[in-house]
């Protein structure tokens, strides 16, 4: 009983209470953390009493929730009352403590979640392997030697070590889906805007979107179903009702129409990533390909805008205390920082064409198959990767096939490959914006058929 599902139903029945849960999650942290440094703060006391109250409701007949007393922890760049929001930097420690929860935060608590602590990150988001210079590496659990992926790393490594069955990430990059592959867990990156971002210290203004990480598809949809809601605190934020997907997983897919994406993401991977690809493609029965034009001067134009949009919200830390940024954190930003305006505002001009190049081939395909990250996870520290028979630089290039689907906001779930022996792998499942009920839907098909499934270590 490991699922977030399974453990809410049994708190809710009596059979566990959520202060044993509870317990249980802070001693597999205490005994487990210090190798993979997945947490920043811990929240001993103000679980215990959260989670108490959650059996005092149940003991006067009362719901608590979907997920009464499940043990959950949000990356510290969510706002969580009591904590500083850290985002990964020095800098922010300084800060004093956050006086309320960010939305989402305060959304799974409501529905009887327990928040257990604030998880390690790329400093400022701006990363995709979680080795901070501040707050050390997080550790691959499949492999203590390798990296757990980011800027969401601790967030991904905690479920797939088993500390905790949920977790919330963020994602502008690919920052839920990397992290998700490497540690061969589930990660949602829904459509941009679809959750709420408020109370959540933001990178890129443009390109952040927030979401879960769990070890199955009915744990991710129900999280996301408990996420979902308008939020006058956030601008982007969608006012869209929400659409419940938790009903809608075991629906019948055969008339879905399913493709693989190929050109731009069937190069620049190691075999197995493109092996992986080939697993689910066989068992959906997906004979079809589309290419999705200019996707790497998509890829391109999001570096110019993350850098940009980074950079702006940084300046005057930038200029007043350079060192205490991590070196290739500052760098970048410092890099950005120097785009000329119209490289910008081109950026961006594209970013409308590419938008309408990918509604022109979603009219015809509902759900697209694409590899999450060009390789199983590198080492910690390593600087370089073949590719192609090229020599990469490792860190720009994990969001290879992430980057281009996150540049104009669409809904990607990453899946974990089942890989027995080998480190885990990821393909994304990428739909058209708000069409994240299709997606879990294709997912749960291939979790029925043990094609995807998360393991843990």
């Amino acid at each position: 009983m490991n699922d977030a599902v399974s453990i809410a139903a049994a708190v809710r029945e009596g059979k566990i209470s959520a202060v044993e849960v509870t317990q249980a999650a802070l001693n597999k942290i205490a005994a487990r953390d210090r190798q993979l440094n997945c947490f920043t703060a811990i929240m001993t006391e103000a679980a215990l009493a959260d989670a108490s109250r959650i059996d005092q409701e149940i003991a006067q007949g009362n719901d608590p929730g979907v997920l009464a007393g499940v043990p959950f922890a949000a990356k510290n760049l969510y706002d969580i009352a009591g904590l500083t929001t850290l985002a990964g930097a020095k800098i922010n420690a300084e800060n004093p403590p956050a006086t309320e929860d960010a939305t989402v935060v305060a959304r799974l608590k409501q529905a009887g979640a327990v928040l257990v602590g604030a998880l390690n990150m790329d400093e400022y988001a701006y990363g995709f392997v979680t080795e901070n210079s501040h707050y050390g590496a997080t550790h691959n659990p499949h492999d203590l030697q390798r990296v757990a992926g980011g800027s969401s790393g601790g967030s991904a490594a905690a479920v797939a070590a088993d500390l905790v069955p949920v977790t919330l990430g963020s994602d502008t990059n690919g920052s839920i889906r990397v992290p998700a592959a490497f540690c061969g867990i589930f990660g949602l990156k829904p459509t941009y805007g679809r959750l709420s971002r408020a109370g959540v210290a933001l990178f890129s203004t443009s390109l952040d979107h927030v979401g879960p990480f769990a070890r199955s598809v009915r744990d991710i949809a129900t999280v996301f179903d408990i996420l979902q809601g308008a939020d006058d605190r956030d601008p982007v934020c969608t006012k869209r009702p929400p659409e419940l997907c938790l009903p809608q997983i075991n629906q019948d897919i055969s008339g879905i129409k399913i493709a693989i994406a190929d050109e731009y993401f069937a190069r620049g991977a190691v075999p197995e990533a493109l092996a992986a690809l080939e697993q689910v493609a066989q068992a959906l029965n997906v004979k079809r390909y589309v290419t999705i034009p200019e996707s790497a001067r998509a890829r391109a134009a999001a570096f110019v805008i993350t850098a940009s949009e980074g950079a702006n919200l940084h300046l005057d830390k930038l200029r007043s205390r350079p060192q205490d940024f991590d070196i290739a954190t500052r760098d970048r930003f410092l890099a950005g920082a120097l785009i000329p305006n119209q490289w910008y505002l081109q950026a961006q001009r594209f970013r409308r064409w590419y938008r309408d190049r990918l509604r022109e081939i979603f009219a015809d395909v509902d759900i697209i198959l694409a590899p999450t990250t060009p390789i199983p996870a590198p080492l910690i520290g390593q600087q370089t990767m073949i590719l192609d028979g090229e020599e990469m630089l490792v860190r720009p290039h994990l969001g290879l096939f992430t980057q281009p689907l996150s540049f104009i906001g669409l809904p990607v779930l990453s899946v974990p490959i089942q890989r027995p022996n080998s480190l885990p792998l990821g393909v994304q499942i990428i739909a058209a914006p708000d069409n994240e009920a299709l997606i879990l839907k294709v997912a749960a098909v291939l979790e029925a058929q043990g094609v995807v499934s998360a393991t843990t270590k």
